[in-house]
């Protein structure tokens, strides 16, 4: 989303005239109400015109004494030797003192000095002086470090991002303490949002040539508006029209931490409490983080849960169909004759009453996400019961009908990534048609498409489908276990 700005600073210096540079300001900062103009009096004897600029929404309002009382040091100091206070010393002392000092920041546009303001900044301006200083001076509050509701783990730290981008990664560097780990400031995305982004690798595990595709890519935020860590995945993904995602999110900083441990490069935004992971290959999206904290026999099982949900969820709604419209032959004669007399009376065929369970079911899901949690759960629950035995009560659906929708929809919750749930959910519709027109022929021609598209599915470059296409034996156990990060830290060095 590119978005001109009504007003161009870019090319307006800071001028010598401190009152030219309020004006500026205020043209600006037009209808700003909560934009501050202070004048105050600095150089000998207190003579000197200057101006203090904040946002008192975003900066404390008793930050502009951070200004004053560096101006009554430096004319104690200069009384202490002896020496005149003119506007010059001032000048000179901030110049000298702005290289080493990192409590302020000095600035020569009127660009950088309307990014400082909305950023929190309290500028200083001087009479008879082209710069202009800054003080941090944000007061406002995030979220404490808690665990995240969305990624919950038995085992394992309870420590999560929150909205506050030098708090994150202080979380990250006090998990990976080695010059190793490297960060990179992409400063102000958007000219409206002016977001600072940065992302984060491990030098020597990331490959080079994933690391050369991402900076290729990531240089687009610069001209994108951006309110969420979750909106670069647009710009970085390898196939847009692919339902499948091509990146992982977490808010934790222990699955962050292991991400960068594997070679795996990360996104995070200023505002955002998600974590973008990249690049992300299928089979991660059936690992979660208790994967590296439990003995290796009950990862193996617990993985073997989560494929067995990824085929329920993708395939037992179309199989349903398929079976009981054209392959009828194979299914056990007990089994047959059940599912015969809870069919007996429904006045729609397989596939339309599948259809309307999946959409009630849908429905129902999104509105228990939507609604106040207290609510949500409860409206969840109720409403399936109420809704799936008026169903079989009025003869609109089998018994054996809501059981499958149930364990479909049980299947998908099993996903630890979200928006991999999402992508099964959009894909089991073509395979409920397929399986309804041609039977088991079109489950096979729509299982042939989709191991064709997710082998010629790239994340940065490195193939979707890996390990499983192109086959590598040797990396094979990956679909049963987690990563060996010993083995692989070994490897890189």
């Amino acid at each position: 989303m590119n978005i001109e700005p009504t007003y161009k600073i870019t090319d307006l210096p800071i001028s010598q005239d401190v009152g030219e540079n309020i004006r500026h300001l205020k043209d600006i900062f037009k209808n700003c109400a909560d934009i501050v103009y202070e004048h105050i009096a600095a150089g000998p004897d207190m003579c000197c015109s200057a101006w203090i600029v904040y946002c008192e929404t975003l900066a404390d309002q008793q930050s502009s004494s951070d200004i004053l009382s560096v101006l009554q040091k430096l004319e104690m100091h200069r009384r202490g030797n002896g020496e005149m206070i003119t506007s010059e010393r001032i000048r000179e002392w901030f110049e000298f003192h702005g290289t080493i000092d990192r409590s302020y920041f000095i600035h020569d546009s009127l660009d950088a000095v309307v990014r400082m303001v909305l950023q929190g900044h309290v500028v200083f301006f001087m009479e008879h002086w082209d710069r202009a200083v800054s003080f941090d001076g944000l007061k406002l509050e995030t979220r404490g470090v808690d665990e995240p509701s969305a990624e919950r783990a038995a085992i394992g730290p309870r420590e999560g991002t929150v909205e506050k981008l030098s708090l994150n990664v202080g979380l990250l560097r006090l998990r990976l303490q080695t010059p190793d780990f490297k960060i990179v400031k992409i400063p102000s995305a958007g000219r409206k949002t002016g977001k600072e982004v940065v992302y984060g690798y491990l030098d020597g595990v990331v490959s080079p040539t994933v690391l050369e595709q991402f900076e290729q890519r990531i240089v687009k935020v610069k001209d994108c508006e951006l309110i969420d860590t979750t909106m670069v995945e647009k710009l970085i993904q390898d196939s847009a029209w692919s339902p499948f995602p091509q990146c992982r999110y977490t808010e934790r900083t222990d699955a962050a931490t292991l991400a960068l441990l594997e070679g795996k490069i990360i996104v995070m935004t200023q505002g955002s409490g998600v974590v973008l992971i990249c690049p992300a290959l299928l089979v991660e999206f059936l690992q979660s983080i208790e994967d590296y904290y439990h003995r290796r026999g009950f990862t193996f099982l617990i993985r073997m849960l989560r494929i067995a949900a990824f085929l329920i969820a993708l395939f037992l709604p179309s199989i349903y169909v398929a079976l009981t419209t054209f392959h009828s032959e194979l299914i056990p004669t007990v089994l047959l004759l059940a599912i015969t007399n809870t069919r007996e009376g429904i006045p729609f065929p397989a596939v339309i009453e599948v259809i309307i369970m999946e959409f009630f079911f849908e429905l129902l899901r999104e509105a228990g996400i939507r609604l106040p949690q207290a609510v949500g759960s409860a409206v969840s629950i109720v409403g399936a019961l109420i809704i799936g035995q008026a169903a079989i009560d009025s003869g609109i659906a089998s018994p054996m009908m809501i059981v499958v929708v149930a364990l479909t929809g049980i299947a998908s919750f099993s996903i630890p990534q979200y928006n991999f749930a999402i992508a099964l959910r959009l894909l089991k519709i073509p395979f409920i048609l397929l399986a309804a027109s041609l039977g088991g022929f079109g489950l096979m021609i729509g299982i042939l498409l989709l191991l064709m598209h997710l082998c010629s599915l790239r994340s940065l470059g490195e193939p979707y489908f890996d390990p499983v296409g192109p086959f590598r034996p040797r990396k094979f156990g990956l679909l049963f276990k987690a990563a060996d990060l010993n083995k692989s830290g070994q490897d890189a060095a």
